[in-house]
């Protein structure tokens, strides 16, 4: 397997076993949502919270470039160890919500 093919299958799995946790609180559902035409990849939370409407991005990555690039990791211990146990390497992963990350020209 070529290394995009397998920085994606981590990506997904991950995101996926994300998905699976349920909120302590609330009637919320996480989403996992793959776009790999465009190697897109995100998880969302949807429902309701003590009368309010939850809606939003939790984790938002993109691959290009050979790079894993984390645009927002909303989770709490964050997404970045477990893709690197999964096999991606540390260099291979950029963390575009800081600010001195150096990103991958997005066009």
């Amino acid at each position: 397997m070529d290394t995009i093919t397998t920085s994606r299958e981590i990506v997904k799995q991950v995101i996926s076993d994300y998905a699976k946790l349920r909120p302590s609180h609330g009637n919320i559902r996480l989403d996992a949502i793959f776009d790999e035409m465009r190697d897109r990849y995100a998880l969302m939370q949807v429902g309701w919270d003590r009368g309010k409407r939850v809606r939003g991005n939790l984790i938002y990555v993109i691959i290009e470039n050979g790079k894993v690039i984390i645009e927002y990791d909303g989770m709490e211990c964050g997404i970045t160890q477990d893709l690197v146990k999964q096999g991606i390497p540390e260099s291979d992963i950029v963390l575009a919500f800081l600010p001195d990350s150096q990103p991958v020209s997005i066009a």
